[in-house]
């Protein structure tokens, strides 16, 4: 499997999940033209997209779904309450998914799992017959069946959004400062330090998601995520809004994409 991070923050988020014979765009916050270009960036044209899945309907998330539908000619997957939240009329292109339930793409097989935020929204765990990869981002609260759900993952991104004592002393109103901080808000760097002190061994390689450019830095996120790994053997990288990133992954596979010839035997996870 292969990681390609295009975007992630509150302007945007987009991440390429790519196996043997099928590639899946998670979320569409980028425009179309955006995702080329950062594909370009990489050295890589955007070639054949298999399907979208929305995690919810939020513009950051959600906004350029019926464009993508269009610009790549593949299906958009989102949850019964996703669609009707979301401004999407390429009703030949849509495939509703359950909150709780496995789906898949190709040879990918995604498992969703449904966690607290003001727009229904899920953590997703996704699989191909080599590793397993989680992303949980725009969640208020880590319940202890997500924290099933994920710790047994090989590479893990996670939401760290904000920096409780920056949100306070920062420029966002107090309501929306309580909006961030409750049930169906967003990760601080101490309760997602919380989640990576339960991940076990299998894990090697996380990513922090989703950092706000406001109530965070990196210096202060990367700091707390170390300390909660300090006795794992895990790689801890971040990602940023404004540049793309493949996830680094430890343990490495030779594997025939179905990308064009200079792509091939690509060096990928597990």
């Amino acid at each position: 499997m292969r990681v390609t991070i295009l975007g992630s923050g509150s302007a945007g988020n987009c991440t390429l999940v790519e196996t043997k014979t099928t590639r899946v765009l998670i979320d569409a916050g980028l425009s179309a033209k955006q995702v080329r270009l950062r594909m370009k960036a990489m050295g890589r044209d955007v070639g054949k997209i298999d399907g979208v899945v929305i995690t919810h309907a939020h513009g950051d998330h959600s906004a350029h779904a019926q464009s993508y539908a269009q610009a790549f000619c593949t299906n958009v997957y989102m949850t019964e309450s996703t669609r009707r939240n979301v401004r999407f009329h390429a009703e030949a292109a849509l495939r509703v998914y359950g909150a709780n339930s496995a789906f898949e793409v190709g040879d990918l097989a995604i498992e969703p799992h449904a966690v607290p935020h003001d727009a229904p929204q899920v953590a997703l765990r996704m699989r191909d017959e080599h590793c397993c990869v989680g992303l949980a981002t725009d969640l208020g609260e880590v319940e202890a069946s997500l924290v099933d759900h994920l710790k047994a993952c090989d590479v893990l991104m996670i939401e760290s959004n904000y920096d409780d004592d920056m949100l306070t002393r920062g420029p966002y109103p107090e309501h929306i400062q309580r909006r961030v901080r409750g049930r169906l808000g967003h990760l601080d760097n101490l309760h997602t330090a919380e989640l990576l002190r339960e991940l076990t061994a299998r894990t090697h390689t996380v990513v922090l998601m989703h950092l706000s450019k406001k109530n965070n830095t990196e210096e202060v996120a990367r700091a707390v995520a170390q300390d909660a790994l300090s006795t794992k053997d895990i790689d801890l990288y971040l990602a940023q809004q404004d540049s793309p990133m493949s996830v680094p992954l430890s343990r490495t596979l030779t594997l025939n994409y179905g990308l064009d010839a200079s792509e091939r035997n690509s060096t990928c996870s597990i």
